[in-house]
């Protein structure tokens, strides 16, 4: 009888990716990061699958939060991984250490060949061959360098005016630094050292005049097809770090994305081609959800698409706010899927309890969200991390 499905919110997978070692420390911020959203893949997870959280008490209270909309089996959170199929956010050395040592039959884990090969897709060296393979993709643009020197930074950067540098492996919206001609200093040539001392390169991009953020997500499976799993739409502050996804049908995202400029052509042949690329460059090395982040820019007054900003080699964000909206959303509704971080005790549950009250959910007659307020992970008073969605009709 095949084992059930273990689910695992590791959010700390970037970083323990780019320290690549079975002994990296989490901080105790992103450790209370993940026990406070560890529930989140209850809504994307199969019905039958179980979900890993650090505190099962918790469990109740965020059943009663959600007990208007979604039903579920307590027994199905656990804090123990033995004898299940891990399910993770991602896959490294930290978690495959993790589990291991707690008890898991390492048969289920994968071994250093495999954590290798995942490492290798999800630097963003890779960025380089895949903006290389659609060049020729026409209404785009898009050009990223791989150094291997500060000479060879200062070059790029003579040539360009302004470049963002980024470390190979790093967070989502970490390790990068944006740089002029007149800011270049010390403190940056010290930072791109560091990087090309720990990770052996540093990848240069020229800074584009950005009009929207999207990712197009796709799945490869364990038989090595990859197919396209739908679009993301998110927003980003000035830094570049994640805000939150628009929840929204995969038609709606498409007309938006076209209202901006871009042909319908541009966009299909993107994705056609991005299937036929890692059809040879991922599949039977890995399995499971990943999404390439894009940009609609502007470029000497025409709308170009940037088709390969970041590989996420990983579940996340995008593909979490694609199932939720198909598997939840009534398909006219639109709304904001959003992670929210607060600074005190008792904080998150006073702002939960006023949402509920001032946006009640209001579901159609399937079933499924018009409008309002909802919680996707538990609200306590200790509470400082909260994934949720707003949505109106």
């Amino acid at each position: 009888m095949m084992s059930k499905q273990l689910y695992i919110f590791n959010p700390w997978h970037d970083m323990a990716l780019a320290n690549f070692t079975p002994y990296f420390k989490v901080s105790s911020e992103i450790i209370r990061m993940s026990d406070d959203l560890s529930s989140l893949p209850v809504w994307y997870a199969p019905d039958d699958a179980l979900i890993y959280v650090a505190d099962r008490s918790t469990v109740e209270a965020f059943r009663s939060d959600v007990a208007g909309f979604k039903d579920f089996s307590c027994e199905r959170f656990v804090s123990d991984t033995v004898s299940c199929v891990i399910m993770p956010w991602g896959w490294s050395p930290a978690l495959v250490q993790m589990l291991s040592a707690g008890g898991t039959d390492v048969s289920l884990l994968p071994d250093s060949a495999s954590l290798d090969k995942i490492r290798y897709l999800s630097g963003r060296q890779r960025c380089v061959e895949v903006l290389s393979l659609l060049s020729s993709v026409s209404g785009t643009c898009g050009k990223a360098f791989c150094c291997d020197s500060l000479n060879e930074v200062k070059i790029h950067l003579e040539a360009n005016g302004r470049l963002i540098l980024k470390a190979p492996w790093s967070g989502s919206g970490r390790g990068l630094y944006r740089v002029c001609r007149q800011s270049w200093n010390a403190n940056v040539e010290g930072w791109i050292s560091r990087i090309l001392r720990t990770q052996g390169c540093i990848m240069a991009e020229p800074i584009y005049n950005k009009v929207c953020d999207f990712a197009m997500e796709f799945y490869s499976s364990s038989e090595g097809e990859i197919t396209f799993a739908g679009y993301s739409l998110f927003e980003t502050d000035d830094f570049g770090n994640y805000k939150q996804n628009i929840l929204m049908s995969d038609v709606g995202i498409e007309e938006q994305l076209l209202s901006y400029g871009i042909t319908s052509a541009t966009l299909h042949d993107v994705r056609k081609k991005l299937i036929e690329i890692f059809s040879r460059m991922v599949a039977a090395c890995y399995t499971g959800y990943f999404g390439v982040d894009m940009m609609i820019c502007t470029q000497n007054g025409e709308i170009l698409l940037h088709p390969c900003v970041e590989i996420n080699m990983r579940m996340n964000m995008g593909v979490v706010s694609r199932i939720f909206f198909d598997r939840y959303l009534c398909s006219s509704s639109r709304g904001y899927f959003v992670t929210e971080h607060y600074c005190s005790d008792g904080e998150a549950l006073s702002v939960h309890r006023e949402m509920s009250s001032s946006h009640p959910i209001v579901l159609d007659s399937f079933g499924r969200i018009m409008s309002g307020y909802l919680t996707l992970t538990p609200v306590l008073s200790s509470t400082r991390y909260q994934a949720y969605v707003i949505v109106k009709e």
